[in-house]
């Protein structure tokens, strides 16, 4: 059973906005807009496309050159991410782990989509999140691996 604090339980809920305003970045700008949207911190560790990104930038270049190499090869998808079964668990003051599941959709062409369109993946995603000096939590940690997949 989960036991939190007054303090925890608010920061669980500000906790759950910033990975939903992260999920809303990908799926309103492609990740475009990824340090304008301030949900990670300036030294994260992002694992994304098969490698460790470090720092806010890196993961941000990462969106920036997906979306060309995407549009070159004759088009980037519309996604949605669906965000659920959020676990989280406080290491330290200020630190939280957070594991949680993600169902992605993805599809090239102009919404509304009309039709059939199953997901592109399932994945169990972990996370850290850390309670900034300016008081917002932010994404610290990202990594996830997929366990069901689109063919």
């Amino acid at each position: 059973m989960a036991r939190f604090s007054a303090d925890e339980a608010a920061s669980v809920l500000a906790i759950q906005q910033v990975i939903n305003e992260w999920g809303d970045e990908l799926d309103q700008h492609d990740g475009l807009k990824m340090i304008e949207a301030d949900v990670l911190t300036a030294d994260c560790r992002y694992f994304v496309g098969g490698e460790w990104r470090e720092g806010r930038d890196a993961a941000a270049r990462f969106y920036i050159e997906r979306k060309e190499r995407l549009v070159a090869a004759g088009g980037a998808p519309v996604m949605r991410h669906i965000m659920s079964n959020y676990r989280i668990a406080f290491e330290a003051p200020g630190h939280a782990k957070v594991g949680f599941l993600l169902l992605f959709f993805a599809k090239v062409g102009e919404p509304p989509f009309v039709g059939y369109c199953d997901p592109l993946a399932v994945a169990d995603v972990r996370m850290e999140c850390r309670l900034d000096a300016d008081g917002h939590w932010r994404i610290s940690r990202f990594d996830s691996g997929q366990i069901f997949q689109r063919g």
